[in-house]
């Protein structure tokens, strides 16, 4: 018996040790969700600029982010991490720590409903509904391997982040569509993006938004209109509706489904729009078709050295 009660008394002294001083978080929330790391990782991001006092401040892949909030008195660090269940559900976890009363609140927590215990609770129901409620907001449906076609086009250069792309195509829709029909060059499909970069820990975009033309020797100039030909390319394919604004939730649909049938993409998608989004209306009626190239073997991808 001696024995015994000594060995529960060093367990039980090594969980306490562990709890107070090695456990690296003072609270665990977990939540399932009904779509995407992508949409999910995105969504935290979107969220965390509507605060106040709140920062994203490392990304280690789509799945891993840290946020810090800070609170009066108070910072709290969220550690998120998105797990895939299936095809339709991802698992979010979020490890929660208040870098200042760390040790307090390890030690009152299991005694009582703390300040810290309530407001963490009151932010991630917050967070929670706002993610319903986009999720509602847009739909993906993958399509598959798919060939998208040559096409030349004009189009205008664009750097920008990726939930201002919707601002930066509306911004020039007018001055591509308005320039190319005054000199009667005949349009030849519906406007796309092509993006040529894409850095997606900063969700920095480059891109050139395009308009389809038929070509001819002569062709108007403008500072800020160029051409060229986009040829075509096998991809996997993408139906998104929704408001063009996150339309990247698809890029981040067609990575997964890349991954899971182990289909080596790059990662330079191309989004066909049917849909003026200056003339409004539902959004959910919004179409768009979206590419990711697939990489052909024994092609290097052109760039530096």
């Amino acid at each position: 018996m001696k024995k015994f009660i000594s060995i529960a008394g060093v367990i039980l002294l090594g969980f306490l040790v562990w709890y107070m001083f090695i456990k690296p978080y003072d609270y665990l929330v977990t939540f399932n969700a009904k779509t995407f790391p992508g949409a999910i990782n995105q969504s935290i991001k979107t969220w965390s600029r509507s605060l106040d006092h709140s920062v994203i401040i490392e990304q280690n892949n789509i799945n891993e982010l840290n946020q810090k909030i800070s609170f009066n008195d108070s910072t709290y660090l969220y550690e998120w991490n998105i797990l895939t269940v299936n095809d339709s559900t991802s698992k979010v976890k979020v490890y929660i720590t208040d870098v200042h009363h760390s040790l307090k609140n390890k030690i009152t927590f299991p005694f009582s409903n703390t300040d810290f215990e309530k407001r963490t609770k009151r932010t991630l129901l917050d967070f929670n509904k706002k993610l319903k409620q986009h999720i509602k907001n847009f739909r993906v449906t993958i399509k598959g391997e798919s060939e998208l076609r040559s096409t030349y086009c004009a189009y205008v250069p664009i750097k920008s982040t990726q939930v201002e792309k919707a601002s930066g195509m509306m911004k020039n829709y007018s001055l591509l569509s308005t320039i190319l029909v005054k000199n009667k060059v005949e349009l030849n499909g519906k406007p796309f993006v092509e993006i040529t970069h894409w850095d997606m820990e900063k969700d920095s975009i480059h891109y050139n938004f395009c308009y389809p033309i038929i070509k001819k020797d002569s062709l108007p100039e403008h500072q800020l209109i160029k051409y060229k030909q986009l040829e075509g390319k096998k991809a996997l394919k993408a139906i998104y509706n929704g408001n063009y604004i996150t339309s990247d939730r698809a890029w981040y649909a067609l990575m997964d489904h890349a991954k899971k049938y182990n289909i080596e993409i790059e990662k330079k998608p191309i989004e066909i729009f049917y849909n003026n989004p200056n003339m409004g209306g539902d959004a959910l009626q919004w179409k768009a078709e979206i590419y990711l190239p697939i990489k052909i073997k024994g092609i290097k991808p052109q760039g530096k050295p």
